[in-house]
């Protein structure tokens, strides 16, 4: 048989947050109820939780929502993870085997619990899954650096660890304090340990800046939607250019009843197409006395206002400039810059001629044709 201990009795002091962390909400479920996903999906028999010994009732209560509720059983935990450990394998037969897991790991997949359950078969000894560091390393003296470790010959540790449960059970009894995980206690009674490979999956929530990865984890993809924008304005010489954002002094400009930059216009017509908000016209148009002179990078940041409101985020927005003049490759890496911050995502920018046809080739006027990629919001999540 194989028997999973959950060690769900921590406090949660980092999280901050004033209850048992096994008990702290993930995306909606007590954190304790997501690890439980996997540990039964899992080739386990029994599982034992060990639980905070002021809420095994509440404890008791999650357990009691599962349909495999007569599989598991839960006992007070102990002051540290080693003696919750060390309690809850008092109910363990000493021929089977044990895999001891963190509630802190919620995401943990059932498959490393069969990984690391086959390999104690096999060997006969401890497994660990672990996972090579993606940092360099550094040892320090204090504040100061005096070594750079080899990674290679690290692995960050991660649960459900597995062992022969009596040889579990008699390095635990020869125990001394100050050990954080169980490896650590097998190894310091001569067992052997040897390490699968681990899963990202299985990071442990200790802040609530894990708690929010998690919950970004589990948050639902985002849908997405296209726009097109198109704008096209007349030159007008006795008017300053505005195009991109940007001003252009020396070039003719272009006639409007705003600025009548087309690149932000076919931006914002393309942003508010993509979230099905209508277009720059009914929005922004010409009846609108308020709008005479208005920079076309306020409609831009406008639009994007009106796609937060609908539940909406840019994700990329591409724009092609059509006309004689200006040249805008010169000034590419600016007008990029200006527009990325205005859309909060990234804009691409790129120029032609239409070989002197239409009113762009008689360099009668400029047009721009944009797209915009938006998603539907995600909030991240601020904690409980």
């Amino acid at each position: 048989m194989t028997v999973a201990i959950v060690v769900a009795a921590g406090n949660g002091v980092r999280l901050g947050l004033g209850i048992p962390k096994a008990l702290v909400p993930l995306a909606g479920r007590p954190m304790l109820d997501w690890a439980l996903d996997g540990v039964l999906a899992a080739q386990v028999d029994h599982v034992i939780v060990a639980a905070p010994p002021a809420a095994t009732g509440a404890i008791s209560g999650i357990v009691a929502t599962r349909k495999a509720a007569d599989r598991v059983t839960v006992v007070p935990g102990g002051a540290s993870r080693q003696e919750s450990v060390a309690l809850a394998l008092a109910g363990v037969a000493g021929d089977e085997v044990v895999l001891v897991h963190d509630a802190a790991r919620p995401l943990t997949p059932a498959g490393l619990f069969d990984l690391v359950r086959a390999a104690v078969v096999a060997t006969g000894g401890g497994v660990v899954p672990a996972l090579t560091p993606a940092d360099t390393v550094k040892q320090l003296d204090g504040t100061t650096v005096v070594g750079t470790l080899d990674r290679s010959r690290l692995a960050a540790v991660q649960t459900p660890q597995g062992f022969p449960a009596g040889a579990l059970q008699q390095a635990y009894a020869a125990a001394g304090s100050g050990h954080t995980d169980d490896a650590s206690v097998f190894t310091a009674a001569g067992g052997g340990v040897t390490v699968v490979p681990g899963d990202p999956a299985a990071a442990k929530i200790t802040t609530l800046w894990d708690l929010r990865r998690a919950e970004q984890l589990l948050a639902p993809p985002a849908a997405t939607r296209t726009g097109i924008g198109v704008d096209v304005h007349a030159i007008d010489p006795t008017r300053p250019l505005r195009l991109g954002g940007l001003d252009w002094p020396g070039e003719p400009g272009l006639a409007g009843h705003s600025d009548a930059d087309v690149v932000c216009h076919a931006i914002a017509d393309a942003l508010l197409s993509a979230g099905g908000l209508g277009d720059l016209g009914s929005r922004f148009g010409v009846d609108r006395a308020e709008e005479a002179g208005r920079a076309g990078v306020e409609f831009v940041t406008r639009s994007v206002a009106l796609l937060a409101d609908a539940g909406f985020v840019p994700l990329s927005v591409a724009v092609q400039v059509i006309g004689n003049r200006p040249r805008v490759g010169p000034r590419r890496a600016e007008i990029v810059a200006l527009l990325t911050a205005a859309v909060g995502a990234p804009v691409s920018v790129a120029g032609t001629t239409s070989d002197g046809l239409g009113l762009t080739g008689r360099g009668e006027g400029v047009a721009a044709i944009a797209t915009a990629l938006v998603g539907t919001a995600v909030p991240v999540p601020s904690g409980p």
